[in-house]
């Protein structure tokens, strides 16, 4: 394998220079926003007795997905709209796409683990409690990364074993598996159907599966009182919102084959800027108990603040 490249560069999302510094401040904003939210909702969640209830230990984890995984991709994105030279290492960049990979993997499958919850609570409520216990809840988040750690790791040996001979220039603002597969020097064919194959493929079904999953859902909703149905429709439409947000524009990225100048890099601001930035005020806006605790968590700590500040 020839290898020539030591560093990459970045193009990055915009090439016009008041479209680069309004974007570093709308980043900005939205990186703060993202986490002050999802630390919000962490901090409400971990501090209250929500944290009994499966639902909210998954959004718990959730939370704490969304701000490992924007921290591995936004603070480079912001610092490369203002920088002259928009740089990364070949192994910064190998690091970036499987630590990206990984966090966005468990966040799919958690996803995927607060459907379980919301068809057995809503489809077999006799039996939740003992369906899903803290034990399944723990090993449900313990599948998801380990799940997510052969994904990733898979895409990355595979980037590894393909030779960087000449150009370094990558059409995104993040080392990920597509734009880099546009500078290797060889037939890469057979190498983009196994990305199709291992991310692609995979965000499809597992967006089909969640889909039919609520549709099922939504179905039994039928035999519920009128009360029970508004708030479980409640719940199951933040759960949707999300999972379209996040899954539509992965898979709008991943499954088509790899091609010059596509549209790959803004499909991709919506998983990963916009969607964390999202979700704490879909699970909290139209979630009366989420509001609940965070007036109870955050008034008790802001008496405990006042108590020892005299």
């Amino acid at each position: 394998m020839q290898n020539n490249v030591t560093e990459f560069v970045f193009l990055g999302l915009f090439m016009n220079k008041e479209m680069r510094i309004l974007s570093f401040a709308l980043f900005l904003l939205c990186y703060f926003a993202i986490l002050l939210g999802n630390f919000v909702i962490f901090i409400t969640i971990s501090y209250s007795y929500l944290i009994q209830q499966p639902m909210y230990y998954f959004l718990c984890h959730l939370s704490l997905m969304d701000l490992g995984y924007t921290s591995t991709i936004i603070p480079r994105l912001i610092r490369d709209l203002v920088a002259k030279r928009k740089t990364i290492s070949y192994n910064s960049c190998m690091t970036q796409l499987f630590s990206a990979h990984l966090l966005g993997g468990v966040e799919m499958f958690i996803l995927v683990s607060m459907a379980f919850d919301r068809y057995i609570a809503i489809c077999k409520p006799l039996h939740y409690l003992i369906i899903v216990n803290r034990k399944r809840c723990n090993l449900l988040i313990l599948l998801a990364w380990v799940v997510a750690f052969w994904h990733s790791i898979a895409q990355l040996f595979m980037i590894l074993q393909l030779p960087f001979c000449g150009p370094n220039q990558i059409d995104h603002y993040i080392c990920d598996v597509k734009p880099l597969l546009q500078l290797v020097c060889m037939d890469t064919r057979i190498v983009n159907s196994l990305v199709i194959a291992n991310t692609g493929m995979v965000a499809l079904v597992t967006f089909v599966v969640l889909v039919s999953s609520y549709i099922v859902i939504l179905y039994n909703l039928r035999t519920h009182s009128s009360e029970g149905r508004r708030k479980a429709l409640a719940t199951c439409g933040s759960h949707i919102m999300v999972v379209v947000l996040f899954f539509v524009p992965c898979i709008s990225t991943y499954v088509p084959p790899v091609r010059a100048g596509n549209n790959d890099k803004e499909f991709s601001v919506f998983y990963t800027v916009i969607a964390p930035m999202l979700n704490p005020l879909i699970y909290t806006l139209r979630n009366v108990e989420m509001k609940n605790a965070m007036l109870k968590v955050w008034s008790r700590k802001r008496q405990l603040l006042f108590n020892c500040n005299l």
